[in-house]
């Protein structure tokens, strides 16, 4: 029977994947080796994979067979052949809310999500472990002067999207937008909170004399440079910096397609404690009114993404991405101008990651707080981040 396949099919992905990629990538990678699934079939036993991870830490006593049928339903909300056929009493009440479902189940959230106190302030707790059971939106920046021809595009066809903001569409996740849209010329695919972290220079805008120097120290795809050659009207002199070549040669690629083309990068580990010789050699010679530093975390506001991080991850894990993120900060605010200001980020929602940093650049560096703010996407459909803005008196 299909469902009896679907099922050992999801086991056999579930037991042979351990973590090391990506689940997305790795699951291609099985279609790819097994080409007996039609694609109707590959989409209903990744659904089945991705839901038994969005389970986290909990019910690990489960034979992996009921742990995926108890996945799918947590994670379905409309009646489906899948549960219906293995547990029909729970397809008949498949549409009760998540929290209903976890006391059917007989765990608790804190099974899922084990590291409640480690929470940044505000962060509901209850809300939070719901979205890891909800698949998250797709989101797209539409760039300046392109409103008109994205909205045209998308009005053509039957997707369904919503406006959010001026410039920021919500979709189905699945939205195939490859042939629709010209991505990084007329839309950037940014989640709505990672849109939402530069708007601080909004105002800046309105004030703006001259160009401003911006580094952008791990700048990873460039996203957020993009978001601010955007906001900025191109008023900007770029330098973005990453830990391997290959990282900025994807960058410039997108830069290129994204119409900026005065822009400065280099490879550097800002990771390490570099020695007062290695400053020189290592990091730019200018200092910068700007700072931007999207710093590599847990990336535990985006699960609900990638619940496959979620099922592996350890405690000790935040340690090690709070001391990384001290010697990055370290490294970077001595090439902060006097006045110049530092945008601190991160797409986590521990404290360590996150308060406890700028406490950090507070005490050491005796920056100005200006601004602290934590982005909740779990309302949203959207990923939750961090962000801190400081000035350097």
């Amino acid at each position: 029977m299909r469902y009896h396949s679907y099922l050992n099919s999801a086991k056999t992905i579930i037991e042979t994947y351990k973590g090391e990629l990506p689940l997305a990538i790795f699951i291609k990678k099985y279609f790819g080796a097994n080409k007996k699934y039609g694609g109707r079939d590959r989409k209903q036993i990744a659904t089945l994979c991705y839901n038994f991870y969005r389970l986290g830490k909990a019910v690990p006593q489960l034979p992996v067979e009921e742990k995926i049928i108890a996945a799918a339903f947590l994670g379905g909300q409309l009646n489906n052949d899948f549960l219906n056929f293995h547990k029909p009493e729970w397809n008949e009440i498949v549409t009760k809310s998540i929290s209903e479902k976890i006391i059917i189940l007989c765990f608790i959230f804190q099974q899922i999500f084990p590291w409640q106190s480690e929470l940044s302030a505000g962060v509901d707790f209850e809300l939070f472990c719901n979205s890891f059971f909800i698949q998250p939106d797709l989101f797209l920046r539409i760039r300046p002067g392109k409103k008109g021809k994205v909205i045209k595009k998308i009005q053509e066809t039957d997707i369904l999207f919503e406006m959010l903001t001026h410039d920021c569409i919500a979709l189905p996740n699945s939205t195939k937008l490859d042939t629709l849209l010209e991505i990084d010329k007329d839309v950037i695919i940014q989640d709505f909170n990672s849109q939402q972290v530069l708007n601080y220079l909004k105002d800046t805008v309105i004030n703006i004399q001259h160009t401003l120097s911006i580094w952008d120290c791990c700048a990873a795809s460039g996203g957020k440079s993009i978001l601010a050659y955007d906001i900025l009207n191109g008023q900007i002199e770029l330098m973005v910096s990453d830990i391997r070549q290959s990282i900025l040669a994807n960058l410039a690629k997108r830069f290129d397609t994204a119409g900026i083309k005065n822009y400065t990068s280099f490879v550097t580990d800002l990771s390490i404690n570099l020695a007062q010789d290695e400053v020189h050699t290592q990091l730019p010679i200018v200092d910068f009114q700007l700072i931007i530093c999207d710093a590599p975390c847990t990336g535990s506001g985006t699960w609900s993404r990638t619940p496959e991080q979620l099922y592996y991850f350890k405690q000790k894990t935040i340690d090690i991405y709070a001391e990384m993120q001290k010697k990055i900060i370290s490294n970077v605010i001595p090439k902060l101008q006097k006045n110049g200001e530092l945008i601190y980020i991160t797409c986590s929602v521990f404290k360590k990651e996150n308060e406890n940093i700028v406490d950090f650049i507070k005490e050491k560096f005796g920056l100005q707080l200006l601004q602290m703010e934590l982005l909740k996407g779990y309302t949203k459909k959207a990923d939750t981040m961090f962000i801190a803005i400081f000035k350097k008196n």
